[in-house]
């Protein structure tokens, strides 16, 4: 799809960046910007935002709309990098991803849609934590940030109310008030292993892989794979994303006291389901073609009988006839 009238830096923050820090790489459409300005001042860091804005007579309208949040919010100026795509295309979802990724601006991103609330001081914890950064710069370890939803999604409305503290957010948890994020889609998060995660006390492997899996994480930019951006719309755009992460050789390791909150916003259900059909079929194809783009580059590399490529041996030979061939 294209061509796409890309404006990257359409404005650059202002902070002074330290290049060891961790930006905050996300999407942003016209009905988001709100969020995107609370998410400027609440997290007072880094943050590379893809904003797409569709070419046609709305055009002038919503930049205008962009250029107030701009000139309301002092910490749009200070902390956020926006990157303008200006196309007729909706639901670009992971074009729009590498675009935030390819302009962040520091050594280690987390890939973020905008509605999570971030309930804790993650970023800190990581940036003073020496064992913490040598992992990530090892580029071999992406960490989890476990997602979280209100069960009744009116509770979910005003993150102001939102727990800060892991023990606030079990007690709710058993009141079942708060549940993992998509229960009703356990694939999509249930690897995280939410049970071992209210009692851990210490970072834990992610064990149970499971290719819909799409958690939220923070890994370093340089030499990461970017998003196949031939999924368009909703369905598996994501995990796919993440899904190439993990056979190129990362690890995915859960953070213990973390977590995210999603901010209950209504969802275009009809649209969700047409996309996800047709993406459905494409990810099946695609993961085919991973295992084998991956086994060769790791045969080739000489890298075939190292730790990097077991999460590929393990993951591919689920699908029929991959043995074979290899």
């Amino acid at each position: 799809m294209g061509p796409s009238n890309l404006k990257p830096y359409y404005f650059k923050a202002h902070h002074i960046l330290n290049h060891q820090d961790i930006t905050l790489s996300t999407l942003v459409t016209r009905n988001r910007f709100p969020v995107l300005g609370r998410l400027a001042s609440h997290y007072q860091g880094p943050i590379s935002a893809a904003i797409h804005i569709k070419d046609d007579e709305t055009k002038d309208q919503v930049l205008k709309e962009l250029h107030q949040l701009l000139d309301t919010n002092p910490d749009m100026h200070r902390y956020v990098d926006i990157h303008l795509i200006l196309d007729p295309f909706d639901r670009q979802f992971n074009m729009w991803r590498n675009v935030a990724k390819f302009y962040a601006r520091t050594d280690y991103i987390m890939m973020l849609d905008v509605d999570f609330y971030l309930c804790t001081d993650f970023r800190h914890r990581i940036l003073n934590n020496h064992t913490l950064l040598d992992v990530l710069d090892s580029g071999r370890t992406a960490l989890v940030v476990p997602a979280f939803e209100y069960v009744v999604q009116e509770d979910g409305l005003y993150a102001s109310t939102f727990p800060t503290e892991k023990t606030d957010l079990v007690a709710q948890v058993q009141d079942d008030k708060i549940d993992m994020f998509h229960k009703s889609w356990l694939n999509g998060h249930g690897a995280t292993n939410y049970s071992k995660w209210y009692t851990a006390s210490d970072m834990y492997k992610v064990s149970d892989y499971n290719f819909s899996y799409e958690p939220y994480v923070i890994f370093k930019k340089n030499d990461s794979p970017w998003c196949d951006e031939r999924f368009i719309g909703y369905g598996a755009n994501k995990a796919a994303c993440l899904y190439e992460i993990y056979l190129s050789g990362m690890e995915f390791w859960v953070l213990p006291d973390d977590f995210l909150i999603h901010q209950t916003h209504a969802y275009p259900e009809d649209t969700r389901r047409k996309e996800r059909q047709y993406n459905r079929k494409l990810y099946s194809n695609f993961r085919e073609e991973l295992c084998l783009r991956y086994s060769r580059k790791f045969v080739a590399t000489g890298e075939w009988e190292t730790s990097r490529a077991d999460n590929l041996k393990n993951e591919c030979q689920k699908i029929r006839g991959f043995r074979q061939a290899m």
